[in-house]
């Protein structure tokens, strides 16, 4: 029997986020592209006005409407799809009257404040632990996660299931090297840079890895540019500082902050020649096997989710400590030994996870769940 899935788009309506997709955006929109191959009818939904949506078909009350519903008025109807389960993929959870599954990606807010946005934090945090409690089942994208899940939102652990997040199948073959080579001309890179990608935020800690690479010695900043893919974000303003001096400076640090087209991100991965992604928290960390994928050898950090996700196909590297990032960025730069190394260990952990087989996991979890729902 085909499972007719409600998935929420909220996070990849064009009209809602910009044109920008953050790491919830792109899970969303790879299981809205690979559930349907997995046997799945998909019915997206979003929380916004008819207007600015171009994915999923409106719910019949915004986000704050929907949860004051839930709290003033317990016993009103609960909101109706016509499908046999929701999988809502953020926090903005409402009561169904389906199963609920969520995907919780971190417990970021609770577990680390110190690195989000005090604006409404108290609020949003009140919204995610509400949404951990109405789902039937939640879905966590790495097991290091699980621990957070159960702490910090008190999910029962028999409540949750791992289904780690992938990478498009396409990205495993090399793109066109014509495209890749207009890309990179069009935005005046050199081929075999340092990258990284994340939006810009304290806990991304592109400041240190920007320290790391002007310690370099000169002669390999003269041949390899630092490039930094990220829209600004919270607390970015001393960091774009740092950027701006080193490009005063000379320095061949180039900034991309309006990168947003999918198809021009692989093939600026194509052009690195090493990709540098020292975070210091990650409930998964999607560009690290987007860079596997795209044949790049990686320095990653050796703290929270990221070592659960390189599995030894990386040079794993004390995100604290800007010499040793620094030491990584040279080895993989210099050692063609340990590039060669890294870059088919990354193969093989690319191939291990990719969206289709997220999708086909997924899939696993919506089954077990409407069995235990008939049997009740």
């Amino acid at each position: 029997m085909t499972i007719r899935v409600g998935l929420s788009a909220t996070t990849t309506e064009p009209g809602l986020t910009g044109g920008r997709l953050d790491g919830i955006g792109v899970y969303t929109r790879a299981l809205l592209h690979e559930l349907p191959q997995a046997g799945v009818t998909v019915a997206p939904y979003s929380f916004g006005p008819a207007a600015q949506l171009s994915v999923g078909a409106p719910m019949p009350h915004s986000f704050p409407v929907s949860t004051l519903r839930d709290l003033v008025l317990p016993q009103a109807v609960r909101a109706h799809m016509d499908v046999d389960l929701v999988h809502a993929t953020d926090y903005r959870i409402v009561r169904m009257d389906r199963p609920i599954v969520a995907t919780l990606h971190d417990a970021l807010p609770i577990a680390h404040p110190e690195w989000c946005s005090p604006k409404a934090r108290r609020l949003k945090n009140w919204l995610q632990v509400k949404a951990a409690r109405k789902a039937d089942h939640v879905i966590a994208v790495s097991q290091y996660a699980v621990a957070e899940l159960v702490e910090c939102f008190g999910v029962d652990e028999h409540r949750i299931s791992v289904v780690p997040n992938g990478v498009d199948e396409e990205w495993l073959d090399a793109p066109d090297p014509a495209a890749v080579a207009a890309t990179l001309d069009h935005y005046n890179l050199r081929p075999g840079y340092f990258l990284t990608v994340g939006t810009l935020q304290p806990r991304k800690n592109a400041g240190r890895l920007l320290e790391a690479y002007l310690a370099l010695p000169a002669s390999v900043r003269s041949q390899r540019q630092l490039v930094i893919v990220g829209a600004p974000g919270w607390r970015c303003e001393e960091l774009l500082a740092q950027i701006r001096g080193a490009q005063q400076n000379g320095e061949n640090v180039v900034w991309l902050s309006r990168l947003t087209s999918a198809g021009e991100l692989r093939h600026v991965y194509a052009g690195a020649g090493v990709f540098a992604f020292p975070s210091l928290y990650e409930g998964f960390g999607i560009p690290v096997v987007e860079a596997f994928a795209s044949g790049v050898p990686v320095l990653a950090s050796n703290t929270t989710s990221v070592p659960e996700v390189t599995a030894g196909a990386a040079v794993d590297v004390d995100p604290l400590s800007v010499p040793e990032i620094g030491a990584a960025m040279l080895e993989l730069a210099r050692d063609e030994a340990l590039r060669h190394r890294c870059i088919a260990a990354g193969k093989v952990r690319a191939v291990a996870l990719t969206w289709r087989e997220t999708a086909r996991k997924t899939v696993d979890v919506y089954r077990a769940i409407l069995r235990q729902s008939t049997l009740k």
